[in-house]
C-alpha cells in the first residue's frame, strides 16, 4: 500500500517510536492523524512536521484507556481528516515486576492499552475500510508477545493476545482489501524503557534497537504488509525456537532469574 497520499492515523505519537513513525511517514507524504495524551508533546511534534513540508497534520490528544475513547478517537479522525487510510498503533505500556507483586489495577491497565484499545479501535476504523475495499492497519507488539519473559508476565500476556488477535483478524479478512500486520520489536532505546529496566537490559546484554529502525520496519508493513514480522538477530530465531521446543528457551531463561529479580524488585519499594 502507498505511503504518499495516504491518510493514517498513528496512535502512541508522543512515544520514541511513534515521533520515529511520525517523522518518516510526513517525510514520504503522508497525511496524518496524530492521536496520544500529551498535548504539548503532539503539538510540538505537529508543527515541527509542517515546518519540514508536511501539508496535513491533525493532532487529537486523547486517553485512549477511558471509556468510549476508541470509537471517539475514530470519529475524531474522520472528522478532521476526512477519510482514512489505514492505522498504525503504537500505543502500549509496560509493567516490569514480580507477578506476585503486581498490583491488579496495574495488570488491568497493561491488558486494556495493550490488547482491548487495539482491538477497540480496529473495529471502531475498521467498517470504512471495508466499505472502500482497502486499507492496513499495522498493530505494533513484542517479542515478549512470542517469548514469555520473567518479571513481564502481564506485559507478555497482553501481547501474545494482541498477535493471536492479528493473526485472527488477518485470516478473517483474507480477501477484502484490508490487510493486518503485526510487528514485533525487541528492546527500544526509548523513554518507554525506564531506569531499572535499562539498567536490567545491560545487565543481560539484551540487543536493543534505535527508534528510527523499529519505524523503518512498521512502515515497511504498513507498505507491503506481511503477516508477523519479528525484528532482530537471534531473537527471530528464538521466537521460532519457542514455537516448536519452547522447553529449549525455559533454561536459559530460568538460569536468568536471579539476576533479573533485583532489577524488578527496584519497581515495587
Amino acid at each position: 500500500m502507498k505511503i504518499h497520499g495516504s491518510t493514517i492515523l498513528l496512535t502512541g505519537a508522543c512515544g520514541g517510536i511513534g515521533r520515529a513513525v511520525a517523522r518518516e511517514l510526513a517525510r514520504r507524504g503522508a497525511y496524518l492523524v496524530l492521536a496520544g495524551r500529551k498535548s504539548i508533546v503532539l503539538d510540538a511534534l505537529a508543527a515541527e512536521l509542517r515546518a519540514v513540508g508536511a501539508t496535513q497534520v491533525f493532532p487529537l490528544c486523547i486517553d485512549l484507556a477511558a471509556p468510549g475513547a476508541a470509537s471517539d478517537l475514530a470519529r475524531q479522525a474522520f472528522a478532521v481528516a476526512g477519510r482514512l487510510d489505514g492505522m498504525i498503533h503504537c500505543a502500549g505500556i509496560q509493567s516490569f515486576s514480580a507477578f506476585v507483586s503486581e498490583s491488579e489495577q496495574a495488570a488491568d491497565a497493561v491488558f486494556t492499552l495493550n490488547t482491548l484499545v487495539p482491538m477497540r479501535l480496529t473495529r471502531a476504523v475498521l467498517p470504512h475500510l471495508l466499505h472502500q475495499r482497502s486499507g492496513r492497519i499495522v498493530l505494533v507488539g513484542s517479542i515478549f508477545g512470542s517469548i514469555g519473559f520473567p518479571f513481564f508476565v502481564s506485559y507478555s500476556a497482553s501481547k501474545f493476545a494482541l498477535r493471536g488477535f492479528a493473526e485472527a483478524l488477518r485470516r478473517e479478512l483474507a480477501g477484502t482489501g484490508v490487510g493486518i500486520a503485526y510487528v514485533a520489536p525487541r528492546f527500544t532505546r526509548t523513554a518507554f524503557n525506564r531506569s531499572a529496566v535499562v539498567r536490567m537490559a545491560e545487565a543481560m546484554r539484551m540487543n536493543q534497537d534505535e527508534p528510527e529502525a523499529v519505524a523503518a520496519r512498521i512502515i515497511a508493513a504498513f507498505e507491503h504488509g506481511g503477516g508477523n514480522q519479528y525484528l532482530g538477530w537471534p531473537e527471530k530465531l528464538f521466537v521460532r525456537i519457542n514455537s516448536l521446543l519452547p522447553q529449549l528457551v525455559d533454561r536459559p531463561l530460568m538460569r536468568q532469574v536471579d539476576r533479573m529479580r533485583p532489577f524488578a524488585a527496584e519497581r515495587t519499594r
